[in-house]
């Protein structure tokens, strides 16, 4: 019998050996010398990543991936200074930047303080286990959060942009914009089977964000980001005239990338390019949405959609394929445009 169980054992050995093979690696053993990046490792997947969302997780992986490992991953925990932090964020903010092909090659400020946050909390943890006497993130001087001053679009400005957009084949992603008031990324996310043609009901469900030189789609922040809107009837008629040119799946696609959205920050060009071409200053992409943002209750929002997005589409959508008609139009606008106050 024993002899039995000793060739049963034995031959079950591979089986054993194959199952612990392909079992998960053991997370490393903490020790206050063991390299910054293990530790940031274990740290993200131990107190982070089971409470982020996933549009969270891929941003904080691409940060540890593209950034902190190769800035800081080699250096002992325990000997990370308060200089290195400095000059890790000074190397982010000067020429640390993934993807540079539109000639950026620093970091935004808003993306700085994002990586000194998930550094510090990191180091919190390792004070907190005894691992380092102090954090060395805390002393660190990075850019402060301003917010910036909004401009508002002048009537002007808004009818030579649009008329300009119409030229340049983007009328349709900056009359939606004029008409909803979108995020930027909840913009270039948008699907077709997102917006019902029949209704007018456009869900936004979904944002598009960059993560080093990825392009993601991932859900919103909050639930409150999660909602249905009514596009206006003007607006929707071309809309509908624009899906019958559009084959592609995405509301607003990319020319260059099969099957893929716009970039957010290829239409923060286009709407640069754009304002340069009609001789109107430059702003930000979230200017544009002065009305939204101000007024920031859903009942405002939709009486805002309902009474401003209307006239804007009432007004514009005639707007030729040729300057001739273009001028028309403009003509046309300023004789009738007027901005829509709310009681």
């Amino acid at each position: 019998a024993q002899e039995r169980t000793r060739t049963a054992r034995t031959a079950r050995l591979p089986e054993l050996q194959i199952g612990l093979k392909g079992a998960p690696p053991a997370p490393p053993r903490t020790r206050a010398d063991m390299p910054f990046g293990d530790w940031m490792e274990h740290w993200y997947e131990t107190h982070s990543r089971p409470a982020a969302r996933p549009g969270t997780r891929r941003i904080y992986e691409g940060y540890l991936r593209l950034y902190i490992r190769p800035g800081l991953g080699h250096i002992p925990l325990n000997r990370l200074t308060a200089k290195d932090m400095q000059q890790f964020f000074v190397w982010l903010k000067t020429e640390g930047r993934a993807d540079q092909s539109d000639g950026e090659t620093g970091l935004a400020d808003s993306q700085l303080r994002n990586i000194h946050s998930l550094c510090r909390r990191a180091l919190e943890q390792a004070v907190s286990e005894n691992l380092i006497p102090r954090n060395p993130a805390s002393g660190c001087k990075l850019p402060p959060a301003r917010k910036g001053e909004m401009n508002v679009l002048s009537r002007e400005s808004m009818q030579k942009l649009l008329i300009q957009a119409k030229e340049e084949k983007y009328y349709e992603l900056f009359l939606l914009e004029f008409a909803t008031g979108l995020r930027l990324g909840e913009l270039t996310a948008l699907q077709w089977e997102e917006l019902n043609l029949t209704t007018g009901e456009l869900r936004i469900s979904k944002q598009a964000v960059v993560i080093g030189s990825e392009l993601v789609i991932t859900e919103p922040k909050t639930k409150a980001a999660v909602r249905t809107l009514l596009l206006p009837p003007k607006v929707l008629e071309v809309f509908r005239e624009y899906r019958k040119r559009n084959v592609s799946r995405w509301l607003f696609p990319s020319p260059k990338k099969e099957d893929s959205p716009l970039l957010p920050s290829v239409v923060r060009q286009r709407l640069h390019r754009l304002l340069d071409h009609a001789g109107c200053e430059r702003m930000r992409f979230h200017d544009l949405r002065h009305p939204y943002v101000k007024h920031t209750t859903k009942i405002l929002e939709r009486r805002l959609i309902l009474v401003l997005g209307e006239k804007l589409a009432e007004l514009v959508s005639f707007i030729g394929e040729d300057k001739t008609e273009a001028q028309s139009a403009h003509s046309a606008i300023e004789r009738n445009f007027h901005v829509c106050h709310l009681n």
